[in-house]
């Protein structure tokens, strides 16, 4: 967990994680999976797989697919958003999968797990899970993020909400323009 501490460089010689100091390791921070129901993604997600993949030689986008819920994207639409508001990060993948967060991270031969959070709404929540992950992979550090100040309120609830009574002016100010017209699709007024 990386919450607070020096960092010089998450790819250069020192970091400060949760376990104490960590001397470089040149395997730990190569590749990072981010992952989420980015059902849409929004500026908020975008801001921290922009600034999460500066600090990685690849990061993994990992759209989870949970069967017993109905989404406002399905699987594959998602994927096609996330790819289409990525398309301009060299090292950055997208992926669905099923099942644990923690699994996947392992499949995806990573050591590091980021999460985005928003002020104080979803820091127990993140915290908890950080734990149960940890005890699932002792291996796994999570480091989160917090997305820029303009974006630490929007959530993909409140896309949804606002869709049908918003401009598309006032609604590029919390999702990509290009995923716009996709939204206007699924929530018409």
């Amino acid at each position: 967990m990386l919450l607070l501490g020096t960092l010089s460089s998450i790819k250069g010689t020192q970091l400060w994680l949760s376990r104490g100091n960590i001397q470089q390791d040149n395997s730990l921070m190569k590749t990072a999976v981010y992952t989420g129901s980015f059902d849409p993604i929004t500026l908020g997600h975008l801001n921290v797989i922009e600034r999460s993949s500066r600090l990685v030689d690849q990061l993994v986008i990992g759209i989870g697919v949970n069967i017993e819920k109905t989404g406002l994207f399905k699987s594959d639409e998602r994927l096609d958003l996330v790819h289409r508001v990525t398309a301009h990060l060299n090292n950055v993948q997208v992926e669905t999968f099923e099942g644990l967060a923690v699994n996947f991270v392992k499949k995806c031969n990573a050591k590091v797990m980021i999460r985005g959070v928003r002020p104080l709404t979803d820091i127990a929540a993140e915290f908890t899970m950080m734990m149960a992950n940890r005890a699932l992979n002792d291996e796994l550090e999570t480091v989160f993020l917090m997305a820029d100040g303009e974006y630490a309120h929007v959530s993909s609830s409140l896309i949804k909400q606002i869709t049908p009574l918003a401009t598309d002016e006032q609604l590029a100010r919390f999702v990509p323009a290009e995923i716009i017209p996709d939204l206007r699709k699924k929530l018409k007024p």
